[in-house]
């Protein structure tokens, strides 16, 4: 067969002599269309296990009945002894939501003599000379005065929907007017208050606020509830602020809110899941609970949608009160600061695109002479719409310059390392000296202690400047800012069902994100709001951010769903305020039954019971529950965290080098992005006394480490309620028998992370593969990137986000047996003389008959124990019965690593 050699000097085919034109391309796709369907039938190795091992594993299999214990009886679950979890078990997969909202609830009652008593302490406050100073700030907000028409329509109606621009109050003072008017009118035992909030830091700062102005103590008629903290209020005349998530656990056990009487969705034109969740649900609880009430409150954008929502609920408009915010863009920015923008190689059609686009625009201020000829050069350039810290560091400089007026500057960024990096610019740049600038950035990840300095007013002749996230769009109000410097990008993550994939980028804010930013300037004196994009761009900018449900994976959001009793999936998507995609719930629902959460027919199963009872991906959550059953919790808890919520790693902008030699060096040559987690995370407590030194050494964030510190707790905390654990200390002896076992500890990640695989070439390491053969690059921020040499050809992971390529994130180098003994669809087959077995039909490897049939008797004693352990929850004795006889030799099976590599199983393909 002729041939010719491509760019890298490799042998390639020629098409025949015939072909013309797009014929060639045709041939050559379908050249690669058949090599890639080779590769997919091709076995990525072959398994073998000595005879003596076999011999082992039979012997113990010979020797142990477990498996008489339990039969699996079609989902009657009568092998299952009675209970407490059989019991709730039972009541979540035969009863339905309408059903338990049928029972008769419990309803807030009067208690004279505490309605007495909460009537005289709030009589006595009106002497307190602190209470009555902050009534009289309350006083001027805008929805003071209408406090008597909000009262009058939440009396009238049971669902209210009230809006407001950013600083009328609306947050801190209705829930107040509410609780106030109970206790006058000496009802205050009948009102107990719920209020969500969307972020953790909203819930804390606003709690600490309505605490502050009702001259009290957090804990008294006021308190918080967040997944890691709470401090709670006083059980009846009282108001809590909780995250939406909070509420909706509270609604597994009582669908009905039965001890609620006033419940407000605080924040709910961001459209999050949960609180899209929420406004479902409520359609069914007031059917049942007349007297509930319910108070929607949002910004003024889209709060119409609501109420149509509920059939044209009362809707009350509360005015801003903002002084005059002056607007400047991009063009007045560089005009200010006479900015130069690098000249980067950008491709032909995207300067074209943007030439079109922009072109009008400029000429049109050529022709008005608005700017002068050095402003429309910049603004022809591409690169001027892409976030430029330095240019915002010399606005920044400008400003403190040149604006006489000291108010606080409030900086919008899209992320945690933006803000790091300005932070570090700001602090090393020489023009903010700390005696007369406070920095402060503005994060989830910030303790709450660090958090409260934000708001409180800076020592004489100190300016603040706030870098913040869309955090401080709505939730978070800093009464002092003056002005304000918007980004115009917000980083969202949008999930692609048809790759299935994240997307994560930033993106254009929408122009209700743009409103809101410009009104957190203004609070208290005339305002200025810098937009980083040009007018031209602000003229295509969305009316509204899309909302959550309609751009995130939905496996957690199923799992919810089915835990509170919602039936049928598509049926309950489909009574949101917006439904997500088809596709989408389709891939959710699939992967659930492939971790065995979900049954065929979308009924919970044990596991998946246990999986929607835990707060984090079900991924995590099956890892945790393997961790506990094998005894290495302490690594996977650390590991689970760490994807559940945040990677503890920072990337300073110009050691991107370095960082990856010390994360190199701190991984030891262990080839896993996980447990080089679990290694930082064991680092920082080992340093308990030079904690800082490490984490500045490793580039870690310090307030990550301790967030993933708490998250461990509680994950224990959780799984000692469900009986998998004996205590709930990650670091006990019990738990973590075998957590120095390195290569159960990658099985374990393994068995939670699959079915995200991925294969590489026998010797090498990027690109990588899907089964399916889609085309993956390692991240660089990954280990493995800078990986030499795989000894192993399959990876796990669990992020795999499109940027400009389809990237892992994190990954760790396994070996074939995890992937056999814990995925999925297992099937033993032969191909021309060899005995293959095959994982979900695209993982083949090549097994001697016995090997295959001692493999697969070991993996269904393993499903029937683990359907006893998760269907009859306790902490596992080791060296005491059958059960950890199987264990151990399950153990010794997946960490035996004992597989030879076919060096022709994978080729180049593109």
């Amino acid at each position: 067969m002729p041939f010719k050699r491509d760019r890298k000097g490799n042998k390639k085919e020629k098409p025949p002599a015939h072909l013309k034109g797009k014929q060639i391309g045709l041939y050559y796709a379908q050249k690669s269309k058949q090599k890639k369907e080779l590769q997919r039938n091709r076995p990525l190795g072959a398994i073998l296990l000595s005879a003596a091992k076999k011999d082992q594993i039979q012997k113990v299999l010979n020797s142990t009945s477990l498996q008489n214990l339990f039969t699996v009886d079609g989902g009657s679950y009568d092998h299952v002894a009675d209970s407490i979890f059989k019991r709730d078990f039972l009541r979540v997969i035969n009863e339905t939501i309408d059903e338990k909202l049928m029972k008769n609830p419990s309803i807030p009652v009067q208690d004279e003599r505490l309605s007495e008593r909460l009537y005289e302490e709030y009589m006595s406050k009106q002497d307190n000379v602190k209470y009555n100073k902050m009534n009289k700030k309350r006083k001027k907000l805008p929805s003071y005065n209408m406090k008597d028409e909000i009262l009058k329509v939440v009396n009238e109606s049971q669902i209210v929907v009230i809006s407001g621009e950013t600083g009328c109050g609306k947050t801190t003072q209705v829930a107040q007017f509410i609780l106030d008017d109970f206790i006058e009118k000496k009802k205050g035992s009948e009102c107990k208050i719920l209020c969500t909030q969307p972020r953790r830091i909203s819930a804390i700062a606003v709690a600490q606020r309505v605490a502050e102005e009702r001259a009290e103590n957090l804990g008294d008629s006021v308190g918080y509830h967040i997944r890691l903290e709470r401090r709670s209020p006083r059980d009846r005349g009282s108001v809590c602020f909780c995250t939406t998530g909070i509420v909706l656990k509270m609604m597994e056990n009582d669908p009905s809110l039965s001890t609620i009487s006033h419940l407000i969705l605080d924040e709910i034109h961001e459209r999050d899941v949960m609180s899209d969740f929420i406004l479902a649900l409520i359609k069914k609880i007031i059917t049942k609970r007349k007297d509930l009430k319910i108070i929607l409150m949002s910004a003024t954008l889209n709060s119409e949608k609501f109420s149509k929502y509920y059939n044209n609920a009362p809707h009350v408009n509360i005015p801003g009160f903002t002084f005059p915010v002056t607007e400047f863009y991009l063009e007045d920015v560089i005009f200010r600061t006479g900015y130069i923008f690098d000249h980067k190689k950008i491709s032909r059609e995207k300067i074209r695109t943007y030439s079109d686009f922009i072109e009008p625009h400029v000429r049109q201020l050529e022709a008005t002479k608005q700017y002068n000829r050095h402003v429309c050069i910049q603004l022809r350039n591409p690169e001027c719409e892409n976030i430029n810290l330095k240019l915002i560091l010399e606005l920044l400089i400008d400003i403190c310059q040149k604006e006489k007026d000291k108010g606080a500057i409030l900086i919008f960024l899209t992320g945690f390392q933006d803000i790091s990096s300005l932070s570090k610019m700001i602090s090393d740049s020489g023009y903010f000296p700390p005696y007369q600038y406070l920095v402060f950035p503005l994060h989830s990840l910030m303790p709450t202690v660090e958090q409260k300095q934000i708001f409180e007013e800076p020592p004489h002749g100190m300016r603040k400047i706030i870098i913040a996230t869309n955090i401080a769009e709505t939730s978070i109000t800093i009464d002092d800012v003056v002005y304000v410097i918007d980004c115009g990008k917000i980083k969202v993550t949008n999930f692609d069902a048809a790759t299935n994939s994240d997307i994560l980028a930033p993106q254009w804010v929408s122009l209700a994100n743009a409103n809101q930013r410009r009104g957190r300037a203004g609070r208290v004196k005339p305002g200025i709001c810098f937009h980083m994009y040009s007018k031209a761009r602000e003229m295509l900018l969305e009316q509204f951010q899309l909302p959550e449900i309609l751009r995130k994976r939905l496996e957690d959001v199923i799992l919810t769903a089915k835990v509170l009793q919602l039936g049928d999936i598509e049926p309950f998507f489909r009574e949101l305020i917006d439904s997500p995609d088809p596709e989408t719930v389709t891939l959710a629902l699939d992967l659930l039954k492939r971790l065995n959460a979900l049954t065929d027919d979308e009924k919970l199963t044990p596991l998946g019971y246990h999986l929607a009872k835990l707060p984090m991906a079900p991924q995590m959550g099956k890892m945790i529950l393997f961790g506990a059953i094998f005894s290495c919790l302490d690594p996977i808890l650390s590991v689970a965290a760490s994807l559940d919520f945040k990677d503890p790693f920072q990337l300073p902008v110009g050691k991107e080098k370095e960082v990856t030699r010390m994360k190199l060096e701190l991984s030891r040559g262990i080839k896993s992005d996980h447990l080089l987690f679990h290694e930082a995370l064991k680092g920082f407590e080992a340093h308990a006394y030079d904690y800082r030194n490490f984490c500045w050494k490793y580039f870690l964030s310090v307030h990550a480490l301790k967030q993933l510190q708490d998250m461990k707790k509680q994950f224990m905390e959780y799984l000692h309620e469900m009986n998998f654990v004996p205590d709930s200390n990650p670091k006990s002896l019990e738990c973590n028998r075998n957590s120095h076992n390195m290569s159960l500890i990658k099985a374990i990640i393994c068995a939670g992370l699959y079915p995200n695989v991925a294969i590489s070439k026998v010797l090498g390491r990027a690109p990588i593969w899907t089964p399916n053969m889609q085309k993956l690059q390692l991240h660089p921020k990954s280990v493995l990137a800078e990986c030499k040499y795989f000894d192993s050809n399959i990876l796990v992971y669990y992020r795999k986000i499109y940027s400009n390529s389809y990237f892992v994130h994190d990954a760790s180098l396994i070996h074939a047996l995890p992937v056999v003994f814990f995925g999925d669809k297992f099937h033993r087959f032969y191909e021309g003389d060899n005995n293959m077995i095959s994982i979900n039909q695209n993982l083949k490897f090549k097994c001697t008959e016995s090997t295959a049939l001692i493999i697969k008797e070991l993996r269904d004693r393993f499903n029937w124990f683990l359907e006893y352990k998760i269907s009859h929850p306790g902490p596992i004795i080791w060296g005491k019965n059958d059960e950890t006889k199987v264990l151990e030799v399950i153990m010794e099976l997946i960490t035996c690593e004992e597989m030879v590599l076919d060096d022709n199983a994978f080729e180049d393909c593109d």
